[in-house]
């Protein structure tokens, strides 16, 4: 189980991620937009101006039942021996379970 406080902690950058979300991908679309080269220097100042946190690249995807942050799996959101477990007690269904 995770610490309680990185889980709140990623759910913070999640919050502030979704509230700059519009201002990033508009400053973006200028600089593709603008020719010269000191235009895009003062939208590159706009865009360095939200929270570091508020950029997607800090997100951890994070195991639903767990929190833990490593080895997971997008289709289900689960870490990997959570998902093998659920798999070996029949909760997934159209998973098949492996044995080596």
């Amino acid at each position: 189980m995770a610490r309680k406080s990185l889980i709140q902690r990623e759910k913070k950058r999640q919050k502030l991620e979704q509230k700059y979300h519009w201002i990033r991908g508009s400053s973006k679309k200028e600089i593709r937009k603008v020719p010269s080269l000191s235009d895009k220097w003062e939208i590159y100042g706009k865009l360095q101006s939200p929270p570091r946190n508020s950029a997607p690249t800090r997100l951890h995807r994070r195991c639903f039942s767990t929190g833990r942050p490593r080895a997971n799996y997008r289709d289900f959101g689960l870490s990997g021996h959570i998902l093998r477990e659920m798999v070996h007690a029949c909760l997934l269904p159209g998973a098949t379970r492996s044995s080596w």
